[in-house]
């Protein structure tokens, strides 16, 4: 079964075999969310800043799990802290799932997608409607242990700030925080065609993070140990790096 589950900024589509891994999905979002913004009002550096974020002695001991996460993420790519928040909501549920018994769980949040899965998942990477690629590919995930973050960063869809040119810039890791935030440091990296595998170079020495692509234009280029690309355009647009 599928839901969508909107609360306030947060637009989730939830999918799981039984309802009962749906609604722990949903409560959990909403706990860490509570946690989230009472951290906030107490420090709202940490809403808006873009740059490394981290916890002063007298408030490590109580920062809640979902801050923890987002800096912990944040600081490998030196980005600030909320560029990982999408990621780590979608992991904290995918996490409450899994503890309730789901084998298959997957919780897309604004592109930004955590996921457990003991059967075939194919994703779509959507870059923008004027791109090539949108709409033509997507990647297959073949089932896996522990929790896979599937984030995609743009620059030109959506509304979320980007220093960067990229159309998409997608990043498998281990974990929705890490994804998330290294998306973010990809497409700030990419700033026009010659810049695309240098831009890999950012994500590339982090552990836990697995593959890369990025689109460009016309130019569609991975790294690392990508799932198999299912498309049906011509793949002389494909390159990878290595």
């Amino acid at each position: 079964m599928r839901e969508r589950f909107i609360f306030k900024e947060t637009n989730v589509l939830i999918i799981a075999d039984e309802s009962e891994y749906v609604e722990a999905a949903k409560d959990e979002i909403l706990r860490q969310r509570r946690h989230l913004e009472a951290f906030i009002r107490e420090d709202p550096l940490f809403l808006v800043t873009l740059e490394r974020y981290e916890l002063d002695s007298s408030r490590e001991r109580w920062a809640p799990e979902i801050v923890r996460r987002m800096i912990k993420a944040a600081a490998k790519f030196n980005v600030g802290p909320m560029a990982a928040v999408a990621g780590a909501l979608s992991e904290l549920a995918v996490e409450a799932m899994f503890e309730k018994g789901a084998t298959y769980a997957i919780v897309e949040n604004g592109g930004d997608i955590a996921l457990i899965n003991d059967r075939p998942v194919r994703i779509g990477i959507f870059a923008g409607e004027h791109s090539p690629f949108s709409g033509k590919f997507s990647l297959k995930i073949e089932p896996q242990r522990g929790i896979l973050g599937v984030c995609t960063s743009s620059a030109t869809v959506g509304h979320s700030i980007s220093f960067g040119a990229a159309d998409a810039a997608t990043v498998i890791a281990r974990g929705g925080a890490l994804a998330d935030a290294a998306a973010t440091a990809l497409c700030n990296a990419v700033k026009d065609e010659t810049s695309v595998k240098k831009a890999f170079d950012v994500v590339k020495r982090v552990e836990g993070v697995e593959a890369a692509l990025v689109i460009y234009k016309d130019v569609l280029a991975t790294w690392g140990q990508m799932p198999e690309i299912l498309m049906g355009v011509s793949s002389s647009t494909l390159s990878t790096f290595s």
